[in-house]
């Protein structure tokens, strides 16, 4: 016994297969490479695979796909010799904004306008003052502000002007306030 006699034999196809064949890979298009997406906890799913198309299925033209727009890039956090920097007072905090005693509305509106101002402006980093809230039995429904404001932040529409987030130093207020890192102007003028 031979190792070709373990392999299987391959058949050869008649010219019906070789047309069948033609038509379903006339209408395949080429897949895009994708990164492997991550599920919430970090650990990579695999992607499914779809279920074969009915025949009639291959005869309908392909629409191609619009591409995806770019989205800004990830926040970060701040680089640790800056946050010493910024809290040894040795580097300049260029733009305070509170946003004690506002509404989620009008706190949303305020820290957008803001971070465009500071962006135009060239600076470089800000400080977000949210506030503590009041902690004990209501602290479900006290320092709202503290909580979304970093989420906030992480939206695609402050993406544009933040580049990173971290808590502040004691000095700053802590956990009541956030060093923001402006993202510079990609068309200065």
């Amino acid at each position: 016994m031979t190792a070709d006699d373990n392999k299987p034999r391959r058949r050869k196809l008649s010219e019906e297969d070789h047309a069948l064949w033609h038509k379903v890979t006339r209408s395949i298009a080429p897949l895009k490479r994708r990164s492997a997406r991550s599920d919430p906890e970090g650990v990579p799913t695999l992607r499914k695979i779809p279920a074969a198309a009915p025949a009639r299925a291959a005869t309908l033209p392909v629409r191609p796909t619009p591409t995806p727009k770019k989205s800004a890039p990830p926040l970060v956090p701040l680089d640790r010799r800056l946050k010493q920097r910024l809290a040894r007072g040795t580097q300049a905090i260029d733009a305070r904004l509170d946003l004690h005693g506002q509404t989620q509305e009008r706190a949303h509106a305020t820290l957008l306008r803001f971070l465009r101002d500071a962006q135009a402006r060239g600076a470089a980093t800000v400080l977000v003052i949210t506030g503590k809230g009041i902690m004990g039995d209501h602290a479900g429904e006290r320092g709202v502000l503290r909580r979304l404001v970093p989420h906030w932040l992480a939206l695609p529409q402050f993406r544009a002007y933040v580049a990173a987030v971290e808590d502040a130093h004691v000095r700053h207020g802590r956990a009541g306030s956030l060093y923001v890192r402006v993202r510079r102007s990609r068309n200065p003028e």
